[in-house]
């Protein structure tokens, strides 16, 4: 048994030197290393540098038309040739089209695929909020959990003052046994729960780790601050709300790329212009020629059905996003006040453990004890107070706990950092 604590204070010994020397990192260190590290945003980021590259060839002309062949030649080859009777017939053509544009319809496919990637960046932030809210859980589950480590570190030390203090009392009968062995159980279980909050710690850390793109065994501790926030005056705009969400945002900027892609069906409907050469080399004795042509595309009702059909889509499409959004709206007004009356009703618990549920227990303890010490009461009372003491702390820090991770999903609903 004695080597058995040997270890365990080594075992602390080395975990507090390690801790000691980890660098501290806050919130916003961590939020800033995901928004600049971690793959998942990279990856958006190349899909945006992909789309707007492509927009780059929406102003691009069609690639021109070479023609060559013979040009009424007759079958007769003797025919081609100049004589006293005929110049000669025939000729061996070289030509090219091109097709021109209509600038107004280059300038309505440039604005859509130029919009397209709005709706990637608005999926990217809402991405990074998602990847935020996982990073501030994981970080205040980390930073309740060092609280409850913090005080199972002092009981053990008061449950083995009062270990030794029995075994002394035992040799001149002023202790019981059963109490001697209940407190020694408490004292295992208390270990047991120590290593099971290092335990979890040590999971936090990984996960932060990998949101980061670390490695996931690099060592760091976070600072101990945080903050019980109020969002009364966010919850009531709408505004605002509708303003911050990137789904929303991202429903509008489809809406607008929709709008876009009915102008350019729209577009289609306009002329389009081309130019077509021809240079005749004649046979025998005929003179040069040339064909010099314009051409025009006239869109007729029965080659726009396509594009009136689209537009009409795109239209009935834009009414439904439109509805999505009133309804993503009023679910998360719903939610985010659901979730503020929760976190008001939490923080009053929270207040009563911390300034009349605890000292009022504590008071408790330490009269117990008080007593003990003089003779005047007993062990298993003490024990007993501070067995509520205990379990009033931990019942404090899971108040604590859903208390922030309440204001954690309000800001995840409000895109708050």
């Amino acid at each position: 048994m004695l080597k058995n604590k040997y270890y365990i204070v080594i075992s602390f010994l080395i975990l507090s030197f390690t801790i000691a020397n980890a660098q501290i990192v806050s919130l916003d260190n961590i939020l800033s290393t995901i928004k600049t590290d971690n793959p998942q945003l990279k990856m958006y980021d190349a899909d945006i540098q992909s789309m707007d590259a492509a927009a780059k060839g929406a102003k691009s002309w069609m690639a021109p038309q070479v023609e060559t062949g013979f040009f009424m030649t007759p079958y007769n080859t003797k025919m081609w040739k100049a004589d006293d009777m005929s110049p000669g017939m025939g000729s061996y053509m070289i030509g090219v089209s091109q097709m021109i544009p209509n600038a107004k319809k280059q300038n309505a496919e440039y604005k859509y695929m130029s919009a397209m990637s709005s709706v990637e960046k608005e999926n990217k932030n809402y991405t990074l909020n998602q990847l935020y809210a996982i990073a501030k859980t994981n970080y205040y589950q980390w930073l309740v959990l060092n609280k409850k480590v913090k005080v199972a570190n002092d009981n053990l030390l008061l449950l083995n003052y009062m270990i030794k203090s029995m075994e002394i009392r035992y040799q001149y009968n002023m202790d019981k046994l059963p109490t001697y062995y209940k407190a020694k159980s408490q004292y295992n279980e208390l270990e047991s729960m120590i290593i099971m909050l290092q335990n979890d710690i040590s999971q936090k850390r990984i996960m932060l780790n990998t949101l980061m793109s670390r490695d996931k065994n690099t060592m760091f501790e976070i600072e101990e601050a945080f903050e019980l926030k109020e969002f009364n005056s966010q919850l009531s705009d709408t505004t605002l709300i509708s303003k911050n969400r990137s789904d929303i945002n991202a429903i509008k900027r489809t809406m607008e790329i929709n709008q876009l892609r009915i102008d350019a069906e729209k577009s289609k409907f306009l002329p389009e212009f081309g130019v077509k050469y021809d240079h005749m080399f004649a046979f025998g004795q005929q003179p040069q020629q040339f064909s010099l042509m314009g051409m025009i595309t006239i869109p007729m009702p029965w080659s726009t059905k396509m594009n009136k059909a689209n537009i009409s889509s795109f239209q009935i499409k834009n009414e439904s996003l439109n509805w999505q959004k009133q309804m993503i709206l009023n679910e998360t007004v719903g939610m985010i006040s659901g979730m503020n009356t929760e976190l008001s009703n939490l923080k009053k618990q929270y207040t009563i453990s911390e300034k009349s549920i605890i000292p009022s227990l504590r008071k408790n303890y330490d009269t117990a004890v008080l007593a003990w010490q003089n003779n005047t009461g007993d062990l298993f009372v003490v024990l007993d107070a501070w067995e509520a003491l205990n379990m009033a702390q931990m019942d404090a820090f899971d108040k604590l706990q859903s208390i922030l991770n309440t204001q954690v999903e309000i800001e995840k609903q409000l895109e708050i950092k």
